[in-house]
C-alpha cells in the first residue's frame, strides 16, 4: 500500500456546497479521488461519468488518467442548464 495524501473534493449544488478532506493513496486520478470521498452520498445527483471535473478551477480533460498530488482540491462542475451567450441575450430582451 502506498503513501496516503490529502486532498479536498468539492462541489455545489444551488442551495449548498461541501468540500471534503478525503485520505487517499498517492498516484490515484482525479475521478478515483472523487468517487472515493463519498460526496454522492450527500449529492445523489452526481454522475461521476458525465461529470466535468477540476483541480483549483482548471478544467481537467482526462480526469480518471490525471493524477492527484498532495494538497489538490478536486471539483465536480453541474452541467449548464442555459448556455452562457443565451443567458445573456435573454437579460437584454428583458431590458
Amino acid at each position: 500500500m502506498g503513501k496516503k495524501i490529502q486532498i479536498e473534493v468539492a462541489f455545489a449544488a444551488p442551495d449548498k456546497q461541501s468540500i471534503l478532506k478525503v485520505s487517499v493513496v498517492e498516484g490515484v486520478s482525479v475521478f478515483d479521488g472523487a468517487v472515493q470521498s463519498g460526496i454522492d452520498k450527500l449529492y445523489p445527483e452526481i454522475d461521476f461519468d458525465s461529470a466535468d471535473m477540476g483541480i483549483f478551477g482548471k478544467t481537467v480533460k482526462k480526469p480518471k488518467d490525471q493524477a492527484l498530488r498532495e494538497g489538490d482540491r478536486v471539483e465536480i462542475y453541474r452541467p449548464l442548464l442555459i448556455d452562457p451567450k443565451q443567458a445573456r441575450l435573454n437579460r437584454a430582451v428583458k431590458k
